[in-house]
């Protein structure tokens, strides 16, 4: 039964809904699949997006990428890490194959979120690949203000580990489950960040394929954060095609539901679900039934309520276009969103030099404050076998070459003498 307004759906139960569904599609259920076969009905595949223009605003981010390739080569040694260089101090998070812990750095004192992920759980699901791919997309250097950025990588002979930045402002789901939606000035600030972040990606032919409130990190400025490259696919230009089925269902688009090739546009349709989350409280076609929902996504015409402005409709209607060749961002990608009414009050070369102050700042204490991390997490204990001791750069066919220092982190690490 679809949620309405007189029975409205709370994040409590969706949070299961989704981790549920999340675990089938990581784990490659086949029935599952065998499900959505039966379920979807073939369609031709719309045209192809243009070739994009590259960014002139992200352009020199792009450049810097470059010239710091060479210094990125340092991966391909030992990265001089160790889980023992580590004190584990709270669960923040958890994924299908580890978890996510608060740590700090035992003699340079700094604090970060380490992945910790099971190699056992992600060779017997055969998900090498993901994450090796996450490990290429943090290591491509990306300089954004918007990302996650990876200071080191390493492995024991059960574990694998990145050391990623601590961004302590909580969920963009945390946060709208305790407030229901957010007020469109905000949610437009939330929305321009997070297209800067897909822009840039897609200018180096990577499209992030995950974009949904989970995934959305708020820093300690109350900036957007993107997190979670698993799902990531690289070497897709605007124009170019994928085939492969992964999401989350609530926020699928209708092309990668019908197992049809698809386009970098999917992120956009991604931006359309969240905008339109962040506004009206839920996903825009979700239902309590798997069923009723992957057919609402297909067919359902999209239900705008009132409450938006007639610019948020707007991009709301381009953004969640079923037709790829007439959705918005699916020809020239990025500036197609930079040029639309509902961003008109944006400054994008300010909102990229992050001088555009957001309208909420979460009230963290210090660099270790994990107020806004759900009590779901924080609460758990910290798994002993995180701090496996063993040497550092122990190999695995499954990873060869996993580990990385990030050059600055190895030039701050040098002894002074």
């Amino acid at each position: 039964m679809t949620v309405t307004k007189d029975q409205p759906m709370t994040y409590a139960k969706m949070r299961g809904l989704v981790s549920y569904f999340s675990a089938l599609l990581k784990g490659k259920k086949v029935g599952f699949n065998d499900f959505l076969h039966k379920f979807v009905s073939s369609q031709k595949l719309s045209q192809h997006p243009d070739p994009h223009k590259l960014l002139q605003q992200q352009s020199r981010l792009r450049g810097e990428k470059e010239e710091k390739g060479t210094l990125s080569s340092v991966n391909t040694k030992t990265s001089q890490m160790k889980p023992s260089d580590f004190d584990y101090l709270r669960v923040i998070g958890k994924g299908s194959f580890g978890k996510v812990l608060l740590a700090r750095h035992r003699k340079r004192g700094g604090y970060y979120a380490v992945k910790v992920l099971q190699k056992q759980m992600i060779v017997k699901r055969k998900e090498q690949k993901h994450v090796m791919v996450e490990r290429s997309v943090l290591l491509k250097g990306l300089q954004h203000p918007f990302l996650v950025g990876l200071h080191f990588s390493f492995q024991t002979p059960n574990m694998l580990y990145f050391v990623l930045d601590y961004v302590n402002g909580g969920e963009l789901f945390y946060h709208l489950q305790r407030e229901g939606s957010f007020p469109e000035p905000r949610a437009a600030f939330y929305a321009a960040e997070m297209a800067m972040a897909l822009g840039y990606l897609h200018s180096l032919d990577i499209v992030y394929r995950d974009l949904k409130p989970e995934n959305i990190l708020l820093d300690s400025e109350g900036h957007v954060m993107l997190t979670d490259f698993g799902l990531c696919k690289e070497g897709v230009a605007i124009g170019g095609i994928m085939h492969t089925f992964c999401g989350t269902p609530e926020y699928l688009a209708p092309e990668v539901l019908q197992g049809h090739p698809y386009s970098p546009a999917v992120d956009w349709w991604g931006l359309g679900t969240v905008l339109f989350e962040m506004l009206y409280g839920l996903p825009p076609f979700y239902s309590r039934s798997k069923a009723e929902m992957f057919e609402n996504i297909l067919n359902a015409p999209l239900q705008l309520r009132s409450g938006a402005s007639q610019a948020a409709r707007l991009l709301l209607e381009g953004l969640l276009q079923r037709d790829v060749s007439r959705r918005l961002g699916g020809s020239l990608d990025f500036v197609e969103l930079q040029e639309h009414p509902f961003f008109a009050s944006i400054n994008w070369d300010d909102l990229l030099a992050r001088k555009v102050r957001p309208l909420f700042i979460p009230k963290v204490t210090g660099a270790c404050d994990v107020s806004y991390i759900d009590p779901e997490f924080t609460l758990q204990p910290v798994p002993a076998c995180v701090n496996e001791r063993c040497q550092a750069g122990a190999t695995s066919e499954a990873f060869p070459g996993f580990s990385f220092m990030n050059p600055m982190e190895y030039m701050a690490a040098e002894p002074v003498s």
